[in-house]
């Protein structure tokens, strides 16, 4: 490979770099160094001189160095060896200096010279002679293996090397050389070697390898040539071990190569052990040989096999007659392998070959068997047949294949089972690839092979068989046409005996029927009948030259009908016989095919058609004794025929064609005879098996169906019906009594022959016939059906019968309508109920049962399908063909699948393929009832629905897209429910269009009924398939629109209940509202108030048309204002708001009328908060669909109205106009209650997106005069709202509050306490939204509030005050309230103790702000004002608000300064730490120490407040008011102690002490005990 500049740049560079590696003692380094440098020093064009200097120096040194381990010295001596492509002579010097007489060398040394010799053999031999001459001095001093190794392996190379000198001097570089003084050097090594190494065991591997090329050089000097030979035998010796077999044997090849390069003569003796060593190897029996040096064995034979060819056959066919297998398998396998190399010398051995082969034919071990076979393939291939000798080798291949199949038929262990069949497929491949026109085959083969034509144990071979006599014959025709004497084909059959013509043609025509399988066989059995028509009979030249090539037709590229081919062949043979009109060949035929009776399975498809061929033959046949003769045989012994039934009803049959009188007259002779009692103990005597009965029966059905039409109605119903009915009234008899027999044969054979006979009548196609006997026997059809089971599937009963009741339908007399409905529907009851076709599989035993029961299920509902088919389009009247059809529906929409599956395939086949219906029919009831199942669960049934209604338009002659709407039909075989959905809808829309206008109302009704009672996705479909024929024939439907309105209201009660369907009626209305809107919306406000389900959602889907939705949303909006009008609603208003919900629900864009639905509907609201819902009736005809236990909801006018107002919020939330209200879905509920509306409104509010001003200034407007409506309600809806919005500094700025602020200063003193509460908050909401009117307006807001806290009878009130308060004093001074502060603290220290958290919250909050605005006209009156509530927050620190717990912690923190009492602040801090939190009982106590030392006063006042919270409701506050009590005790000084009411003290806590809870209990028992204590330690009495 070469190098590119910068390539050889890096190359240079890493040589030199491993190079100084190479210097170090680093031998692990080394070996991946000199691995590497080989691979680079051979894919390198040029290295610099001294590079490789350095290298070879380094190498050879690391390559002697005894120290360095051996794989080292070994790629050492490698790189030495691919240093010599870029300099020979410097890596040469460097090993001859290394190689030195009389010295004893490294052996990497001789190995590395070996290898040059090996690998550059043209630089070599110059320097052989010297290297040859100083290692003959150097072997006396080899004593170590490894030294006479290398020495040995030395030998091996340089003899090869002269080797290829000797034999291609001429293609070396320089002048020839004397050869023999390097051959004499060889020989004396070679000798050396074997007399003193060779007995060496050690050293044998070494001394064979180097055996072979020096003896094969010695070769060729003929004074050295017999010592060279005398050393073969120790060769021969040396095979004894696998590892060495396969070098002895390369060995002996490079010897038998050059004795035959150098036409040496090997000894007979010698010949003859080397033939018996190498075939042990070849045929070693206890360790098969290595691969290997089998090969190398097989190629010294092809050596033998050239240079000594007849010895070697000799050898073989001695060895071969030995009944050795391993042998004989051997020597067969080479000579497979000497034939295929086509070796010239071996042509002349033939013969010997052949009788080697025969020898072994007579072997019946499978392996040489199939060695055989394999060999007499190749001998065909390479032409190695003789003529005369060669056909009992063509003989042994088939007679190979026939053998296989009966060793088959015994019981075999697995092992020769599978040999067998290996056979049987060697000598099948074998006939496969013989190629007949191969020099010499013709004249072997034909015409002997015509020999395995008849035979049926050679069927398997037909094929092969077929392809080889078509070859031969074209070959002969071709011969022909270029040459006018044929040489291609020599008649020679010796002892052969070939088949006649007639026995060639029964052959071939039964093979023929196999062509409608597809068998090869078959189809070249009728192509071979093509090419041999002279064979046959010279008469049938010119007719099969016309007729076969039709014949074939119908075979190119498809298989033919099974029944259409066996009619096609008979029908030859008829044309056939006629051609040749030759009675006695006629006979000999019938006799022929009669002999072949045997040859086939009673099943067979041969069989069956080889008994129609004998019918049709003695149909042909002039001879009517000789036909008469055969009739009355095969009646009185049946038997011969196989199947006695199938054949002699056949043959009968068939042979009426000709000969139906003297068919009738020899039956009615058989049955007179059979009569006679002698004549059955007769055969029953002889063990003759008659003809039954049933089998009589079926032959006249079988004679009926063939006879002559001009012949058989005179005789049908005497000589035939008659005779028929008779026989089945023999079987029903028991001792002369009639009895009902219900053997399935006998019902069989019965219903067949009706069947046939209805049939031969129907061809008759004689209008005027009537069959006097059809009542009858369709009642015998009817009753077999009734008799079988409802729950199995065993018999053919059911579809036999259906066929006869078809046929007998078509007769004369017709029948009436209900005849026709009665036979039907108890066909269809006694079928279509069946179990599933897998359960009816069940109850068979063994696979073939079950194949069985499916065979039968499918034929029998094909049977139903056909009647009802036949009997429904051969009415005249289309009332009649629907009232038939109609026995379907129920099992159409079965909830059973299978059953579902069985109706649809049957209407499938009753309504495609070219149906021609009555006039008048309609479609389109059938097509609501077959559409929507296009999506049903089932492929079977989704294609069935689909191609049936397709077949409705085809019905009434409409064109469609054939190919379109076939390939979406193969679609709907997808399991994918989206995909079948999308191709139903997609047939719909190529249909519907198709639909008579006159019959859509029937369809819409058909599928409002689907929507109904199917379940998904069936109801999908309908919906699809309604959608899809309204907007197809919409403009069309106006006359019919009231009623197909009606129908979809009437429907939608149910449909409701099923979502999915449900859709699909709002996008039907919304289809013919775009076509018809104003007649639509001028019924939907007709209906009833309150609006029912269906009613709201009529309105949402008109307004789902987006052309008409604002329209609709702006009309209805000027009619709810209209509406409104004096602040009252009437229902005529909430019944508009209702519609305007649906409108809105759908997603209605609300933008441009938000600000006007917004206050209108609000006011709506307002104003039907106590207005009660008037009941309207209900109309009769109006369907209601209500839950178990539901009960019908009289609509709340508000609620309806909130409901819509929340509708309109929701969409301008999403359109951007509002925001959701904190309060969330709990706004609504709120909203439409009366004592929960305000805050509804309030919540409502805080949705109003204040960012948008012109929307909500709009708001504003329109809102403003409900603060001074007339409506009570209205009024406090507004004040409410705007309480909200007065907290938003936003709407301050962008529009006047001061009226609205009025307004609330005046509803603040209203008698509504909801108005009140809103106004105050409303007041209170003006400090968030513009605190500098606070200021402005600060007595009249100050004076309306705390009014406020005067009215104690409506808590929300007082809170909403005081909540207000904190607000607004927020905003203001103490100089802006000190003249309100006293009356605002005294209010506020009232709600302490409110039980309303929210007050006691807002109460003790606004206590703490009060603090910051006491000034200090106020500060001494608010720290006795602290005293006097300490006591309430010191007890409701632990309250169980635990936000009223920590107020108290913070206005505890606020109001200790006011007491001078700093030092509590480490008490309270620890509250305010969460980590480490007190206990009451601890805080307390500590408290109490502080407050003690600093002020016994308050201590004493927080003593008597506590009386009064003994008694609280709150447990927690007791058992604190218990506990700080205890502190109290603990910490006052003797003199406060001794004027303590200890009596009542005493007795207050010993009533704690019964308090229910146990805390309580605890705490006052503790307390009590504190109490005495102190008492004791002051000595007082208790």
């Amino acid at each position: 490979m070469s190098q590119g500049p910068e390539e050889t740049v890096e190359t240079f560079g890493y040589i030199n770099l491993t190079i100084g590696m190479l210097g170090k003692d680093d031998n692990i380094s080394k070996e991946d160094i000199y691995s590497h440098l080989t691979s680079v020093i051979q894919n390198t064009d040029i290295l610099d001189n001294a590079i490789v200097q350095k290298l070879i120096y380094y190498a050879s040194k690391d390559m002697r160095d005894n120290n360095v381990p051996r794989e080292i010295r070994m790629l050492a001596g490698e790189v030495l060896v691919s240093l010599a492509a870029h300099d020979f002579n410097s890596v040469m010097y460097e090993m001859q200096s290394n190689f030195r007489i009389l010295e004893l060398p490294n052996e990497f040394v001789v190995l590395a010279l070996a290898e040059l010799a090996t690998s550059y053999a043209s630089q070599s031999i110059p320097f052989m002679m010297m290297t040859l001459l100083t290692m003959q001095t150097m072997l006396r001093l080899a004593e170590e293996e490894s030294m006479k190794e290398a020495f040995c392996t030395a030998l091996e190379k340089f003899s090869k090397a002269i080797y290829k000198y000797v034999n291609h001097w001429r293609d070396f570089p320089y002048p020839r050389l004397d050869a023999n003084r390097l051959s004499d050097k060889i020989f004396m090594l070679f000798r050396y070697i074997m007399e003193k190494w060779a007995p060496m065991t050690l050293l044998t591997l070494s001394v064979v390898k180097a055996h072979g090329p020096s003896v094969s050089l010695l070769l060729h000097r003929e004074d050295l040539c017999e010592y060279a030979l005398d050393q073969v035998p120790w060769l021969l010796n040396q095979y004894s071990d696998k590892e060495i077999d396969f070098h002895v044997t390369q060995s002996l090849e490079q010897i038998l190569t050059a004795a035959a390069l150098y036409e040496v003569a090997l000894p007979k003796d010698l010949k003859r052990s080397i033939f018996v060593n190498l075939l042990h190897q070849v045929c070693r029996v206890p360790e098969p040989p290595e691969k290997e040096n089998e090969m190398e064995a097989s190629n010294c034979f092809l050596i033998l096999a050239h240079s000594n060819p007849a010895d070697l056959m000799e050898f073989f066919d001695e060895q071969i007659r030995s009944n050795n297998e391993v042998t004989r398998m051997g020597i067969l396998t080479l000579l497979r392998l000497v034939v295929k190399a086509r070796e010239p010398n071996l042509r002349d051995q033939i013969i010997s070959i052949e009788r080697a082969v025969k020898s072994v034919m007579g072997d019946l071990s499978i392996k040489v068997r199939n060695s055989t076979l394999l060999l007499i393939q190749s001998m065909c291939e390479k032409s190695y047949i003789e003529a005369r000798e060669g056909w009992p080798l063509i003989d042994y291949i088939f007679s190979q294949f026939v053998t296989c199949n009966r060793n088959l038929e015994k019981p075999n262990s697995h092992e020769n089972e599978e040999g067998e069949k290996f056979v049987r497929a060697t000598s099948l491949e074998v006939l496969k690839r013989l190629d007949p026109l191969v020099i010499g085959m013709p004249q072997v083969l034909w015409p002997r092979i015509l020999t395995f034509v008849v035979p049926t144990e050679y069927t398997g071979t037909l094929d092969c068989l077929f392809n080889i006599i078509r070859s031969l014959v074209m070959a002969e025709e071709r011969k022909r046409k270029n040459a006018p004497q044929s040489t291609a084909l020599v008649i020679s059959t010796g002892v052969v005996k070939l088949p006649s013509p007639q026995q060639l043609l029964a052959r071939l025509l039964v093979i023929s029927m196999l062509a409608s399988l597809g068998k090869l066989c078959g189809i070249g059995a009728i192509g071979l009948l093509k090419l041999i028509p002279d064979t046959i009979h010279p008469n049938l030249v010119n007719l099969w030259k016309t007729r076969l090539p039709e014949l074939l037709h119908p075979l190119e590229g498809k298989i033919a009908s099974i029944a259409l081919w066996e009619a096609m062949l008979l029908q030859l043979l008829r044309e056939s016989l006629w051609e040749i009109s030759d009675i006695a060949w006629t006979i000999q035929l019938s006799r022929d095919f009669n002999q072949q009776m045997g040859s086939y399975s009673n099943t067979s498809i041969e069989k069956k058609f080889l008994w129609k061929a004998l019918g049709t033959t003695l149909a042909s046949c002039r001879d009517t004794n000789f036909v008469s003769s055969q009739i009355k045989e095969y009646l009185i012994d049946p038997s011969q025929l196989g199947d006695q039934r199938q054949g002699i009803t056949s043959i009968l049959g068939y042979c009426a064609e000709n000969h139906f009188d003297i068919v009738l007259k020899v039956l009615k002779t058989f049955q007179d005879r059979e009569k006679r009692f002698m004549n059955r103990c007769k055969g029953l005597f002889y063990g003759k098996k008659g003809l039954r009965k049933t089998d009589v029966m079926v032959i006249y059905g079988a004679v009926a169906l063939h006879a002559p039409k001009g012949q058989l109605l005179r005789r049908l119903d005497q000589d035939i019906v008659s005779q028929v009915l008779f026989l089945y009234g023999q079987c029903c008899q028991v001792l002369g009594m009639s009895v009902i027999n219900k053997d399935m044969d006998l019902q069989m054979s019965f219903t067949r022959s009706i069947t046939e006979i209805g049939i031969a009548v129907q061809d008759a196609e004689d209008q005027g016939f009537k069959f006097s006997y059809k009542e009858l026997l369709l009642g015998y059809m009817l009753d077999f059906i009734r008799d079988e089971p409802l729950d199995s599937l065993a018999t053919p009963v059911r579809w036999k019968a259906l066929i006869a009741i078809r046929h007998l339908s078509k007769l004369k007399p017709p029948l009436s309508l209900n005849d026709n409905l009665n036979i039907l529907e108890e066909n269809i009851r006694r079928l279509l109920p069946l179990p599933p076709l897998e359960s009816l599989r069940n109850e068979g035993e063994t696979d073939k049962d079950k194949e069985h029961i499916s065979f039968l299920y499918e034929r029998s509902m094909d049977a139903l399908a056909k009647l009802l088919r036949t009997m429904m389009w051969d009415s005249v009247r289309a009332e009649d063909c629907h009232e038939m059809f109609n026995l379907l529906r129920m099992w159409l929409v079965s909830q059973k699948e299978w059953e579902r599956e069985r109706a649809f395939q049957i209407a499938a086949k009753v309504l495609t393929n070219d149906v021609e219906a009555p006039e008048n029919f309609k479609i389109s009831s059938l097509l609501g009832l077959l559409a929507p199942h296009s999506c049903d669960t089932l492929p079977t049934i989704r294609q069935a629905a689909a191609s049936s209604a397709i077949a409705l338009f085809y019905i009434q002659g409409a064109h469609l897209e054939v190919e379109k709407l076939q390939g979406l039909l193969e679609n709907l075989q997808s399991d994918d429910v989206q995909v079948q959905l999308k191709i139903s809808s997609r047939i719909a829309k190529v249909v519907s269009k198709l639909i008579p206008n006159g019959e859509m109302l029937t369809f819409l009704e058909e599928m409002l009924d689907g929507l109904e009672s199917l379940r998904a996705p069936c109801s999908v479909a309908c919906g699809l398939w309604m959608v899809a024929a309204l907007k197809a024939q919409g403009p069309a439907l106006e006359d019919q629109l009231l009623e197909i309105l009606g129908m979809i209201y009437y429907h939608m009660p149910l449909l409701r209940q099923k979502k999915e369907s449900f859709q699909f009626i709002l996008e039907a209305i919304s289809q013919i509202a775009s076509f018809h809107m104003e007649a639509v919306v001028t019924n939907l406000l007709q209906k009833p108030l309150p609006f029912d389900r269906d009613t709201k959602t009529l309105w949402k889907a008109l307004a789902e048309n987006p052309t008409s939705s604002s329209k609709l949303l702006r009309a209805l909006t000027v009619k709810l204002d209209s509406g409104l009008e004096d602040d009252l609603a009437g229902m005529d208003a909430i019944s508009v708001a209702c519609a305007i919900q649906e409108v809105v629900s759908i997603g209605t864009p609300v933008a441009s009328l938000y600000p006007q639905l917004f206050t209108l509907l609000l006011k709506l609201v307002s104003c039907t908060l106590d207005l009660q819902s008037p009941t309207t009736p209900r109309s009769p005809h109006r369907r209601r669909v209500m839950k178990q236990g539901e009960e019908q909801q009289v609509a709340n006018p508000c609620r309806l109205a909130t409901s819509t107002l929340k509708c309109v919020q929701v969409q301008a939330i999403r359109e951007g106009l509002a925001k959701e209200s904190d309060e969330g879905d709990n706004l609504w509920a709120l909203l439409h209650v009366p004592s929960t509306h305000h805050l509804g409104v309030c919540a409502l509010a805080t949705g109003i997106a204040v960012w948008h001003q012109g929307v909500t200034v709009d708001i504003i407007k329109q809102l403003l005069p409900s603060l001074t409506s007339s409506s009570e309600n209205y009024r406090i809806t507004g004040t409410a709202f705007f309480s909200e919005l007065m907290k938003e500094p936003i709407l301050w700025r962008h529009w006047n509050f001061r009226e609205v602020l009025i307004l609330m200063d005046q509803s603040a003193w209203d008698s509504n306490a909801i108005l009140r509460q809103m106004a105050i908050r409303g007041l209170g909401n003006t400090a968030t939204g513009a605190p500098q009117k606070v200021r402005k307006h600060k007595q009249l807001m100050l004076e309306s509030i705390i009014r406020g806290l005067y009215h104690l009878a409506r808590t929300e009130v007082v809170c909403e005050s005081l909540k207000a308060l904190r607000k607004i004093l927020e905003q203001l001074t103490d100089r802006d309230v000190s003249f309100y502060f006293k009356e605002i603290v005294l209010q506020t220290r009232t709600f302490f103790e409110d039980e309303q958290d929210d007050v006691r919250l807002t109460a003790i909050m606004l206590f703490e702000n009060l603090a910051s605005l006491t000034g200090r006209r106020w500060k001494i009156f608010f720290a006795e004002e602290i005293k006097k509530s300490m006591i309430s927050f010191l007890l409701h620190l632990w309250d169980h608000n635990p936000k009223v717990g920590a107020a108290c912690r913070d206005v505890l923190v606020v109001s200790i300064p006011f007491l001078g009492l700093q030092e509590l602040y480490t008490v309270l801090n620890r509250l305010l730490d969460n980590r480490d939190l007190p206990t009451a009982r601890d805080f307390y106590r500590q408290f109490c120490v502080k407050l003690a030392k600093k002020n016994q006063e308050i201590l004493w006042i927080l003593h008597t407040h506590s009386f009064t919270f003994f008694n609280s409701t709150w447990e927690m506050i007791r058992c604190a008011a218990v506990k700080l009590t205890d502190a109290i005790v603990l910490n006052l000084t003797n003199q406060y102690v001794e004027l303590l009411d200890k009596e009542q003290l005493i007795t207050r806590l010993q009533a704690l002490r019964q308090d229910p809870c146990i805390s309580v209990q605890r705490a006052a028992e503790a307390t009590l005990q504190t109490l005495l204590r102190r008492c004791r330690e002051m000595n007082i009495l208790p």
